[in-house]
């Protein structure tokens, strides 16, 4: 079935379904959020697009963020990246302290909000203005200079990021931070807080689709080795925990945030993301999954 086709069908049928989720209200500047928004774009490595609904329309992409912070740790730290963090999923919430505090500060995996945190200390230990290299690498990978960070969700994410302080201090009391606890709680909160669009979204993971290639640059963004470790990390671990669930269900390397947007990739074919912002009870949106879901079973393109 054509993409245009499956993602009209698939768009219009969620439409008239019963979204029992929920807006996460934990963070303040995301309880505003209209439920009802519902945004689909994909993007091919031929740069073929094909959308609906509100997918031109920015929101807070939060947790989704933590692969491209990882990908630029990846790049710049090499493969010592793995003895500060591990692989497996998780199996508990994101925040788990207890998961962490049995590890000895190692964080299970870094789609979760520990490993996340790490990688923003490696890459402060990296980058002499880590906050301004982050967001140019972003740009690079999207082809689009128009993407930044949200000071106000940021600065909301902090007056309410107390769990995230927790772990922190958590993981330094074990070694495992490196640099000053506030500048790495700087730079998560403001990773957390990128706002963009669906378009933009798809535009972005490409590179995941094509080993390591990206669209926008004449340059490879990471090793095909690198690529897919990330595309493994993504089907184990990005979905919080209900990582195999969806793996189950749609049958891609997908990842999540608690703004209700989910990307996914089908590597050498396309990157897609989804947006609605009701939340299930594992923080993931229910429509977001239901969508991808269908999508995958309709064009047959799981990669199982």
């Amino acid at each position: 079935m054509h993409y245009q086709n499956a993602i009209n069908k698939i768009f219009h049928e969620l439409k008239e379904i019963d979204d029992p989720g929920e807006v996460a209200t934990y963070i303040p500047e995301l309880a505003g959020i209209q439920p009802d928004k519902f945004g689909v774009h994909l993007t091919t490595l031929e740069d073929r697009h094909y959308s609906i609904g509100d997918s031109d329309e920015k929101f807070s992409i939060q947790s989704i963020a933590k692969v491209l912070s990882l990908t630029l740790a990846y790049k710049l730290e090499g493969d010592y990246l793995w003895k500060r963090m591990g692989v497996e999923p998780s199996g508990a919430p994101f925040n788990s302290l207890t998961l962490l505090e049995y590890n000895n500060g190692i964080p299970r995996n870094p789609m979760i909000n520990s490993g996340a945190i790490v990688v923003c200390d490696i890459l402060i230990s990296h980058c002499k203005h880590p906050k301004a290299k982050l967001i140019e690498f972003i740009r690079d990978l999207s082809g689009n200079q128009d993407i930044h960070y949200s000071k106000r969700v940021a600065d909301s994410e902090k007056k309410t990021g107390h769990r995230n302080t927790s772990l922190i201090y958590l993981m330094k009391s074990f070694g495992n931070i490196q640099n000053d606890i506030e500048e790495v709680l700087e730079l998560y909160f403001n990773l957390c807080s990128i706002e963009m669009t669906c378009r933009e979204l798809a535009s972005t993971f490409l590179y995941l689709a094509g080993y390591g290639n990206c669209l926008y640059s004449s340059e490879n963004v990471i090793s095909v080795s690198k690529s897919k470790r990330i595309n493994a990390i993504m089907q184990l671990c990005g979905m919080y925990d209900e990582a195999g669930e969806f793996s189950f269900r749609t049958g891609l390397p997908g990842k999540s945030g608690v703004g209700g947007g989910i990307v996914a990739v089908r590597p050498n074919q396309y990157s897609i993301a989804v947006w609605s912002p009701k939340l299930n009870p594992n923080g993931n949106s229910f429509k977001g999954m239901e969508f991808l879901e269908r999508f995958t079973t309709v064009t047959e393109s799981s990669i199982f």
